[in-house]
């Protein structure tokens, strides 16, 4: 049954510092970003880029904390996927040798990764900066 409330539902996870690019991690969350839950996670389950197993993870953890706080939610197919950012996180940086006695830079890149569900598809217009309905 949808939510008519004035307060939809929202429920995060948060992956910090996450081995994937930034760049290449926009490419995996642009492909759920809007989508039913359920619809999201089978997506993610078959996604060929390596990071798409850690978003499967992650949604799966912002759907557990979307049921601990309503219990009347019985499955992933009553929630969708009002937000999903990608943000760059710290980067490593490492030198490689090179020819006569020069060093080439190498940045590791990291990401952090957020999803946001809610049992109404239109909530992410009603979110502000902090995630806090108005």
């Amino acid at each position: 049954m949808p939510n008519t409330t004035n307060n939809p539902l929202i429920a995060r996870a948060i992956l910090r510092d996450i081995r994937h690019t930034p760049q290449k991690a926009r490419r995996v969350v642009d492909l759920v970003r809007g989508m039913r839950a359920d619809e999201a996670l089978s997506v993610l389950k078959f996604a060929p880029q390596s990071a798409g197993s850690d978003v499967f993870t992650l949604l799966n953890s912002a759907v557990a904390n979307a049921k601990a706080q309503n219990p009347a939610i019985r499955d992933a197919s009553e929630l969708w996927v009002v937000e999903a950012l990608v943000d760059e996180g710290r980067t490593m940086k490492r030198f490689r040798p090179r020819a006569q006695g020069r060093g080439f830079r190498i940045l590791k890149r990291s990401s952090h990764i957020s999803v946001a569900v809610s049992d109404v598809k239109a909530a992410s217009k009603t979110m502000n900066k902090k995630g806090a309905t108005k």
